[in-house]
């Protein structure tokens, strides 16, 4: 990814050197840009003169793995670098070790940013969506080049802008990658449903994939995924989707962003969902055995074998993945609005929505429209509020719960779906359950509640009057 970036940003004309501790990867590098046109990208195979061969104020960009390995790499850089020059660390890191260093490294006189890179490698190379933030002044070094590195999308601009202080560039890209988990989970439950149930063969899911691919779920992730069941194994018959095992491997921001969604008071079920998808995922062996026990007690893959129509459950499953969709985003920013108030980060939800329509995992048409909610008002409490939004859940609500239902009766397990449609209708609700939370919480520890009727906190000795009326 490191490599990539380098030659996007020498592609867009500005010479820029590299440096790796694993010199053949310099070399490799060096050799790369030739082949792609000549490109100025010079290789340094010690960090003193990598350091001594950039222009001053100097910027460097380090894309290494998070933690330990970012602060080493810090002390091997900043040794040689002077008073104004500029440190930015690209990788996926936890914000707070973000913030750490920007105080570190003002201490030495350095300015420092995280910057969020989203595209994966294909992105770096040819246009990512970037989440700088840190020192403003940092990014103003760096402005001129971000913008045209960066993915350029026809009606809104270069998928960059500066995020806000400290290190709320990292932690806008985490909970990117908290909704991108959200995203992929509902798009795997999608798939199972259509193929578990409705039967349908890799052929039709890539022509149903790509036929959704050019409407309301045009997305990147929609696209990789009817790419996907068109690639047959070159190894052995039948597609390679078939042969890939059903474990699910993770980096950590997806398990950070459902953290921070229970430190902050931020409902997060969908991601929340995604991520033990992933944790269950990794059970393999253990559900290897569990699928015996329960199929000698007569449960197979499917508990029912019904006929259904094919069409009608594409469309329904198509409604229902765009209506869980949209919860997984509410929830993503509403995380967000919660940490930068929080935080005094004066984040701004549409311009976010904006530079993550090009470049990012997660882009999406319809990033476009919430966008626009919060154009439309910038104090929006929820997406799922918005009218244009509001009106598109109540249009799609009954396949939705189609869906989950069929789901549920099928023995496919649908958590992703299934926690949206709850976030929904606990949403919605003008009364829920939790009256009865609290009371049993007063019972036991005395924790008091209020009424709806009147002001005040109230503590009711219930045992006291159970027991009497028991006697």
């Amino acid at each position: 990814m490191g490599q990539n970036l380098a030659l996007n940003i020498a592609e867009k004309g500005f010479p820029i050197s590299v440096y790796n501790r694993t010199t053949s990867k310099v070399d490799e590098t060096v050799e790369r840009a030739k082949h792609e046109g000549d490109l100025p990208v010079y290789g340094f195979h010690d960090p003193e003169s990598f350091i001594q061969s950039i222009q001053k104020p100097r910027v460097v960009i380090m894309l290494v793995k998070a933690g330990p390995p970012v602060d080493q790499t810090i002390k091997t850089l900043s040794g040689y670098m002077e008073k104004g020059d500029c440190i930015i660390d690209g990788g996926n890191e936890w914000y707070e070790n973000t913030e750490r260093r920007e105080k570190e490294m003002s201490g030495l006189g350095l300015l420092y940013l995280g910057m969020g890179v989203s595209g994966g490698e294909e992105g770096a190379r040819n246009g990512p969506s970037l989440m700088p933030g840190g020192s403003f002044e940092a990014y103003k070094y760096i402005e001129d080049i971000l913008l045209k590195v960066a993915a350029q999308v026809p009606d809104s601009g270069p998928c960059v802008t500066y995020i806000g202080k400290g290190g709320s560039g990292n932690f806008v890209k985490m909970v990117h990658n908290g909704i991108e988990y959200g995203d992929m989970q509902l798009i795997a439950e999608a798939y199972d449903v259509l193929k578990s149930v409705g039967k349908l063969s890799n052929e039709e899911l890539h022509s149903v994939f790509s036929e959704w691919n050019k409407g309301e779920l045009l997305s990147f992730l929609i696209e990789i995924t009817a790419d996907i069941f068109g690639i047959k194994d070159d190894k052995a018959d039948g597609y390679l989707v078939d042969k890939v095992l059903d474990k699910t491997g993770m980096k950590g921001t997806g398990k950070w962003t459902v953290q921070q969604a229970a430190d902050l008071s931020v409902a997060a079920p969908t991601i929340a969902a995604s991520l033990d998808s992933r944790f269950l995922s990794g059970l393999k062996e253990e559900r290897v055995e569990a699928a015996k026990v329960f199929k000698s007690g007569g449960f197979g893959d499917i508990l029912t074998d019904q006929v259904v129509d094919k069409a009608k459950l594409i469309d329904d499953v198509r409604q229902a993945l765009y209506s869980s969709k949209i919860c997984s985003y509410a929830q993503g920013m509403n995380l967000i609005r919660a940490k930068s108030i929080e935080k005094g980060w004066d984040l701004k939800l549409g311009e976010l929505a904006r530079i993550w329509k090009g470049g990012c995992i997660i882009r999406a048409i319809f990033l476009d429209r919430i966008k626009k909610a919060y154009d439309r008002n910038p104090e929006l409490a929820n997406l799922l509020v918005d009218p244009e939004f509001a009106k598109e859940i109540i249009d799609r609500q009954s396949a939705w719960r189609r869906v989950v239902c069929l789901a549920i009766n099928s023995g496919i397990s649908t958590p992703g779906m299934s926690a949206s449609l709850a976030y929904f209708d606990t949403y919605r609700r003008e009364r829920v359950p939790a009256n009865l939370v609290q009371a049993q919480r007063d019972y036991f520890g005395a924790h008091t509640y209020e009424r709806v009727d009147m002001d005040g906190s109230f503590h009711t000795e219930w045992f006291k009057i159970a027991k009497k009326l028991q006697d």
